[in-house]
C-alpha cells in the first residue's frame, strides 16, 4: 500500500521551512511520495496570494527539483472557486483508492482545524501529520474533541513530526523583499533568483 503525503499551502513563496517539514514528514512517516498542493483561493486567509499560481508553481518546481519523492499537483489552482481541503482529499482518494493518505500541516494550522469544512471527514480520509512546535505541552488537545475521537487525537499526538525549529515565513520574506532586504538562505537560491528576475513581491 503506497503512503502518500499531501502538503497544501499558498507557498507564496516556498521557503526552507516548508521543505524541512515535507522532508521530515516523508522520513518519519515513511512516505513514498509527498505531493505539494499550492492553493488557488484559500478559504482561511483574508489576503489572497500575492504571486500568481503559475509563479508559485514555478518556484515550487525549482525548490523540489531533484527530489524523486516530491511532486506538485495543480488540482487546487485549476479548480474554480475556493480551495477546500476536503475536496482535495476526495479527489486524491478517487485517484488513489488503495493508497494511505497523510495530510501534512504546520503546527500553527492545528488550532483552526475544527473550523474547516467537514473537518471530521478530513480526519476520516487522511491521517494527520503535524509539525511539532514549542509550547505543545501546554496546548489544549481537547479543542479537537468536536471533530475527533480520543483515539484519533492520540494518533495525531503520537505522529507529531520532530524537526529543527525554524522561523522562516512567507510573509516575512515578502516583507523583506518589499523593503529591499536580503532573503538569502531563507529559500533555495534558484527560488530567490526567480523572485528577483520576475520582480515579485516588490
Amino acid at each position: 500500500m503506497e503512503r502518500i503525503g499531501i502538503f497544501g499551502g499558498s507557498f507564496d513563496p516556498v521557503h526552507y521551512g516548508h521543505l524541512l517539514l515535507a522532508e521530515n514528514a516523508r522520513e518519519q512517516c515513511r512516505l513514498d511520495r509527498v505531493i505539494f498542493v499550492p492553493a488557488g483561493v484559500p478559504p482561511h486567509k483574508q489576503d489572497q496570494p500575492r504571486a500568481s499560481a503559475e509563479h508559485r508553481i514555478a518556484m515550487l518546481g525549482l525548490a523540489i527539483a531533484g527530489h524523486e519523492a516530491f511532486e506538485i499537483s495543480r488540482c487546487e489552482v485549476d479548480r474554480p472557486g475556493i480551495s477546500y481541503t476536503i475536496d482535495t482529499l476526495r479527489l486524491f482518494r478517487s485517484q488513489e483508492p488503495e493508497a494511505e493518505l497523510f495530510l501534512i500541516l504546520g503546527g500553527d494550522m492545528l488550532r483552526d482545524l475544527p473550523t474547516w469544512r467537514e473537518a471530521a471527514e478530513v480526519l476520516r480520509l487522511a491521517q494527520l501529520v503535524v509539525a511539532s512546535r514549542p509550547g505543545w505541552e501546554d496546548w489544549d488537545w481537547e479543542q479537537l474533541n468536536i471533530i475527533a475521537s480520543p483515539a484519533q487525537i492520540a494518533q495525531i499526538r503520537a505522529r507529531l513530526i520532530q524537526m529543527p525549529r525554524v522561523d522562516f515565513s512567507s510573509s516575512e520574506i515578502r516583507r523583506r523583499l518589499a523593503a529591499g532586504q536580503s532573503i538569502r538562505y531563507q529559500t533555495p537560491r534558484a527560488v530567490e533568483q526567480y523572485i528577483l528576475t520576475h520582480h515579485l513581491y516588490r
